[in-house]
């Protein structure tokens, strides 16, 4: 008669006084958190005063889906109106990856 193995158990690390190690908080990369200034054609959506960027993105989807320009088949394309053509450079419509890339240039 084989010996079934027995199932073995994880480990936890102690710290040495009965408690168990615990990961530590994550934290926010400080390079979000610094503010940035927003172009002129920028601040007309999200406002003229330096805030992170974090903030900046919130508030741009906030007028994004408050104005209704996502597109309705394709969730990932936004669809621009006159102020965001001027900070998209002129498209009509860009893809959620490339608005990021196109906001980036928008800032200081």
């Amino acid at each position: 008669m084989a010996k079934k193995p027995t199932k073995s158990k994880k480990k936890v690390r102690s710290t040495g006084k009965g408690k168990t190690a615990r990961k530590a908080a994550r934290r926010p990369n400080p390079a979000f958190m610094r503010p940035v200034t927003p172009s002129s054609a920028l601040a007309e959506i999200v406002g003229d005063k330096p805030i992170p960027r974090t903030e900046l993105t919130k508030r741009l989807w906030a007028y994004i889906k408050k104005h209704r320009l996502q597109d309705a088949q394709n969730k990932r394309m936004i669809n621009a109106d006159d102020k965001l053509t001027a900070v998209f450079g002129g498209k009509g419509a860009v893809n959620m990856f490339e608005m990021t890339k196109l906001v980036n240039k928008q800032v200081e």
